[in-house]
């Protein structure tokens, strides 16, 4: 899509709607501007949604829908409700967990955040909790996880899921106790205490002379508590001005400028959350190149980049 989108000099906006909401404006522009000092460490927190679920037995696909084209270029499996619609998201043959899902819209704000926008990682080092048995019946997705991903800038990024953030979306059984071991398994020892306690989604700026947190909920700190009386000055870098994301796109259709969440941004996003993906699901960490994009020295994590497509549903780019 950003080489289609290159060549063809098409507007398309990405549907990472919290670029255009102005608290989280506000905290990129806090932020780049130094208002937490020396950037030196990001969280990104994501809710604990169960995944535990299964097993689901195929059933007959309702009158009408074509589930051969449903699922596409996905490998073949019997129809069952739970693989559509919303839960779609807690199948690997579909999408890629909450690691994908809120985690593409709150690893956008880190990365705009740290200047990485159109950058990536340089090492991944991931593990995850599968709540489910290995098989094609069960949602095959993680729900709780863990990522320690390093930028060449210095900026060192922690992705998670906040496991006292408890959440339900679709069929899904309760969670799953969280002793201490399975804690420490999970972060490993030399992770901030208040990290495997926390009860929050959103993204934590960390820098060498203060901290702002924002979620959708609002953005906090000292550095916002001390912007009435120490506004950012009229030459400070600025984001691109955007308060409505549909409106944003349709102004750029009309102008042919490029929208406030193009398609060469929100690549590279993703791209470090699929990443993450690819390192819990190997067990061991990887190394990136981000101006190459290809993982470097392991040619089975790089094979992951890409998947045999079910004909005919092929694309080829």
């Amino acid at each position: 899509m950003s080489k289609v989108v290159e060549e063809t000099d098409r507007v398309v906006q990405v549907g990472t709607q919290q670029r255009s909401i102005p608290h989280f404006q506000q905290a990129i522009e806090l932020v780049r501007n130094g208002r937490v000092g020396k950037l030196k460490q990001v969280w990104v927190a994501l809710p604990y949604y169960s995944t535990k679920g299964g097993p689901f037995e195929g059933q007959t696909a309702p009158e009408g829908f074509d589930w051969d084209m449903y699922q596409g270029q996905a490998p073949e499996h019997d129809y069952v409700k739970q693989r559509t619609h919303g839960v779609f998201r807690w199948w690997y043959e579909y999408a890629g967990g909450i690691i994908t899902d809120w985690g593409n819209h709150h690893v956008d704000i880190a990365h705009w955040g740290m200047d990485c926008e159109l950058t990536g990682p340089t090492t991944i080092d991931a593990r995850g909790m599968f709540p489910n048995p290995k098989d094609t019946r069960y949602y095959n997705t993680p729900d709780r996880f863990f990522s320690r991903m390093k930028y060449a800038n210095g900026v060192e990024l922690l992705y998670f899921s906040a496991i006292n953030d408890r959440r339900f979306y679709g069929e899904v059984k309760p969670h799953e106790p969280m002793p201490q071991d399975k804690i420490d398994r999970l972060f490993g020892k030399d992770v901030p205490e208040e990290i495997k306690t926390y009860n929050r989604n959103g993204i934590m700026f960390i820098g060498d002379k203060g901290k702002i947190f924002v979620n959708r909920g609002g953005i906090y700190g000292k550095p916002v508590e001390e912007l009435a009386d120490n506004p950012l000055p009229d030459d400070a870098w600025r984001v691109r001005p955007s308060r409505d994301h549909m409106a944003n796109f349709f102004d750029c259709v009309k102008s042919r400028e490029e929208p406030v969440s193009p398609v060469r941004i929100q690549h590279r996003t993703i791209t470090a959350c699929h990443l993450t993906n690819i390192s819990i699901r190997l067990g061991r960490p990887i190394t990136w190149n981000p101006k190459t994009q290809q993982i470097v020295g392991d040619d089975e994590a790089n094979a992951m980049q890409k998947r045999e497509q079910r004909k005919p549903y092929t694309i080829e780019a």
